[in-house]
């Protein structure tokens, strides 16, 4: 769908809000928006903007009307199913979230966020090797991203591949040395590591 470029008072204030969602002025920015939309009800930018502050909060059932209004308005908002697959994941409704962020793909490729979340989904409905690999595509896109090393190492760790997860997990570490989820993780594989460690040597005692 082609779209009139909005006024510049418009444009103006919807790169007011987003630099507002950046610096995590999520409340201040979704006053701007909401008046936008008071304004305009079919917006789409601004309600694509509303989700992802919404989302932020953790407001979700508030980011699914705004998205769902969205993707109702415009079949090509990758914002709109991005957010739609983000809400299906966290619920952990994952052959639902694979249709929404491959939709968003489809519509956006190469975009790290995209990727990492349809790849998670995809690992987490089963599809292990194309979620790894679509993973490993997000993070060749953005190799610094901490919430990808994560993801990925996870991932492997539930693969057995010990030495491919942690060196991930260290990268993650490297990059923020207080990313708490990374040092979780680590410690999980330590842990998991060292039982099955323990039910090797078992197993082999009880062969003896």
């Amino acid at each position: 769908m082609v779209h009139d470029d909005p006024p510049s008072d418009v444009l103006q204030r919807l790169e007011t809000a987003e630099q507002l969602k950046l610096d995590g002025k999520h409340v201040e920015a979704l006053v701007i928006l909401e008046q936008l939309l008071f304004e305009d009800p079919e917006n789409i930018a601004a309600l694509e903007e509303v989700a992802d502050n919404e989302l932020s909060l953790h407001h979700y059932e508030r980011a699914e009307t705004a998205a769902k209004q969205a993707v109702a308005l415009d079949r090509d908002s990758y914002t709109g199913y991005y957010i739609l697959g983000f809400l299906r994941s966290h619920a952990e409704q994952w052959p639902e979230a694979v249709v929404h962020l491959r939709r968003s793909n489809a519509l956006k490729p190469n975009n790290p966020e995209i990727l990492r979340c349809l790849g998670w989904a995809l690992f987490s409905d089963g599809e292990r090797a194309q979620g790894v690999v679509t993973l490993e595509r997000a993070l060749n896109l953005e190799s610094d991203n901490t919430l990808i090393l994560c993801d990925l190492g996870i991932a492997y760790l539930q693969l057995r591949n010990f030495a491919k997860s942690k060196s991930l997990f260290l990268r993650a570490l490297d990059l923020d040395p207080g990313n708490l989820r990374a040092r979780e993780c680590i410690q999980a594989l330590e842990r998991l590591r060292s039982m099955l460690s323990e039910q090797t040597v078992t197993a082999r005692r009880g062969k003896a």
